[in-house]
């Protein structure tokens, strides 16, 4: 099934249960902390969150903590005022207010400084936060939504992650599997990301022998989907057949499964539902989805600019010839939603 509200394909049983729980807790202001190892979807599950909740139409502002060194990071998430240390020539807002009525997501929220946890847990407990070099709080009206690949109750005891700011985030806990533990979703996800490399690409779709699927099915998946959709481009590129045999794959997943005659044969796929004609969505969709109307056209015209992009590979003159929309009218868009 394609999670069209949320960018995720699958269809496993793990998966369903996580969006049973998304549909709940999306719709409220509660913290929410997404887990799951690196290249499992964990952004796009969080932006999912936002775009079914009731701020789905106020900015969702995201911030790597891991990838801003900690003495920068304090200034990002808060901003500074003028002359608060040497290179701030002019005052400048923080993620936090550039987030005001909308959504801040803490991505890889497990390397944060200890000292900036304490931070963190005071715009938690008291909605508020202070410039770098300011001169009181600043109110916020902001959902904090956090993401790790790391162990936090490990990290906790390990004294590198505070319990209370741990116990704060963790309000609503969503796990994202592993893609070895999804079962039929890596051939799904194979064709899924095969059908989209080879259309970008103008050849013509490439199958998957019966060895090969066996052997994707068996192979643990290290990088999860974002290795599978990696290999899928490569593939699109290299394989000059239209069928994918064995030595079309990496020597690395080779070895990995080791010899191809004894690996049990691959699952049984269940049938795809053959499509109709494009059906218009009707009230009980909205009330299915728990949207209203301009939260349903929100989230459909955001999920055809991301597949449009997709599809122009980034590059916005034929993305927006894909929609039949000028260039200024989609980067309109993109501003409006933080997606530029």
């Amino acid at each position: 099934m394609d999670l069209a509200h949320s960018g995720i394909i699958g269809q496993s049983p793990s998966l369903a249960d996580l969006f049973r729980t998304l549909g709940k807790v999306a719709p409220t202001d509660s913290t929410v902390l997404v887990t799951g190892e690196s290249g499992t979807g964990k952004e796009l599950l969080v932006r999912a969150l936002h775009r079914m909740s009731l701020r789905c139409d106020k900015p969702f502002v995201p911030i790597n903590c891991g990838a801003i060194p900690k003495e920068l990071l304090e200034s990002e998430l808060f901003g500074h005022e003028k002359g608060a240390f040497t290179h701030a020539i002019r005052t400048r807002p923080g993620r936090f207010e550039l987030a005001e009525g909308g959504t801040v997501f803490l991505d890889e929220i497990g390397e944060m400084d200890l000292l900036l946890q304490v931070k963190i847990l005071r715009v938690l407990q008291e909605r508020e936060i202070e410039r770098v070099g300011g001169q009181g709080p600043k109110k916020v009206d902001v959902r904090v939504i956090a993401a790790t690949n790391r162990d936090l109750e490990e990290e906790v005891t390990a004294g590198r992650f505070r319990e209370d700011l741990y116990y704060r985030l963790n309000v609503i806990p969503l796990q994202l599997p592993a893609l070895r533990d999804r079962g039929d979703d890596v051939l799904l996800l194979t064709e899924f990301f095969l059908k989209r490399f080879c259309s970008l690409k103008k050849r013509p779709p490439l199958a998957l022998n019966q060895d090969v699927q066996r052997i994707l099915e068996a192979y643990p998946w290290p990088g999860n989907v974002r290795e599978l959709e990696n290999l899928a481009e490569r593939l699109s590129i290299l394989c000059d057949g239209d069928t994918i045999a064995p030595e079309d794959l990496p020597a690395k997943i080779l070895n990995q499964v080791g010899e191809v005659a004894v690996l049990p044969p691959p699952r049984p796929r269940p049938s795809p539902v053959p499509r109709t004609g494009f059906a218009w969505p009707t009230i009980a969709d909205l009330r299915e989805q728990n949207l209203g109307l301009k939260e349903f056209f929100d989230t459909a015209e955001e999920k055809l600019l991301l597949e449009a992009l997709s599809l122009a590979e980034g590059v916005k003159n034929q993305a927006a010839e894909i929609l039949g929309i000028k260039r200024t009218t989609l980067i309109e868009k993109l501003k409006k939603r933080n997606m530029e």
